[in-house]
């Protein structure tokens, strides 16, 4: 054979490089960071329905094992299927060009294969724990995948309440594989997470008007622009001032600290009056919603060890 017709190897991704290369596309496509913080809240539901029930996880622990991968493979799938809907939008916004639907490392048919297979695996596994949390998951999944991601998230400045619904079921599924729903603590742990990401999502939008305006995403800070957004972000997080009272049988350490977290979120959110840089000020709404209601849920899982 020919010097020249021997393939050249300067430009072959070594095993070690492309699996590197398939996980971060899959850490993409999967919206590690998302996934992961939409799975506390099912953990910390569950692990109040057991608190509260006077039960023992020891005695349960192959129900959370079900309860917690099939929500996973659930919202997973709710993803997946995001990103295969989206891929027009993803191919414009520049935080998003770089994921596998659009780089194409991933071709768009795997893509919705493996959005449908995780949703059938997940409810499968869900079916296995309580009706109850099955329908909960698939509310969540519906509104997210269908609601939000096909219908409103590019017509209408509400999609954020749509889409926050989505997230706000999640303790539900966790409760309710152990316990009817009809109990005052999942009711708040709904409200608090969906009044949160109002605000932590129009922190976002802010961050990235300009991108979802040349995608032609309808947030808020898009159509309506930034001072009725400061005034929308003020408003929700004003309305999470009560919601700790609710939760008395957390005691009152888990009380004050609560209250303490959403009147430092108040003060931050009323400085965006006063700011000079929307957007880092938007930058540090962002970083104080993500560190607020990790460790809101986490608190509640520790006072109640």
């Amino acid at each position: 054979m020919n010097k020249n017709e021997i393939p050249s190897t300067n430009n072959r991704k070594t095993p070690l490089l492309s699996a590197s290369i398939l996980l971060k596309d899959l850490k993409a496509l999967l919206k590690a960071g998302v996934l992961t913080a939409n799975v506390l809240p099912v953990f910390s539901g569950y692990w109040l329905a057991l608190h509260f029930t006077g039960k023992s996880f020891v005695d349960y622990w192959e129900l959370f094992l079900l309860t917690i991968v099939g929500s996973t493979m659930v919202m997973a799938g709710a993803l997946i299927l995001n990103n295969w809907y989206d891929v027009d939008i993803d191919t414009v916004m520049e935080r998003t060009k770089n994921r596998p639907t659009v780089t194409g490392n991933i071709p768009l048919k795997v893509v919705l294969l493996m959005g449908v297979i995780s949703t059938i695996i997940g409810f499968i596994l869900l079916l296995l724990t309580t009706v109850e949390a099955t329908i909960y998951g698939f509310i969540g999944w519906f509104t997210y995948v269908f609601l939000y991601t096909m219908w409103s998230k590019r017509r209408y400045t509400f999609n954020t309440i749509i889409g926050s619904v989505s997230g706000a079921v999640t303790p539900l599924i966790g409760w309710t594989a152990i316990e009817s729903s009809l109990h005052i603590v999942p009711i708040v742990l709904f409200l608090i997470l969906f009044v949160f990401q109002m605000p932590h999502t129009f922190a976002i939008a802010m961050k990235k008007c300009k991108e979802y305006s040349a995608a032609g995403v309808a947030m808020l800070p898009v159509v309506r622009g930034f001072a009725v957004t400061k005034v929308q972000i003020v408003v929700y997080v004003a309305c999470l001032l009560p919601l700790p009272f609710f939760l008395t049988s957390l005691g009152t350490a888990f009380i004050v600290l609560a209250t303490i977290f959403n009147i430092g979120w108040l003060a931050v959110s009323i400085g965006g009056f006063f700011t000079k840089n929307d957007l880092k000020w938007a930058h540090v709404v962002f970083l104080y919603s993500v560190n607020y209601i990790t460790i809101l849920f986490l608190l509640m899982v520790i006072v109640t060890f």
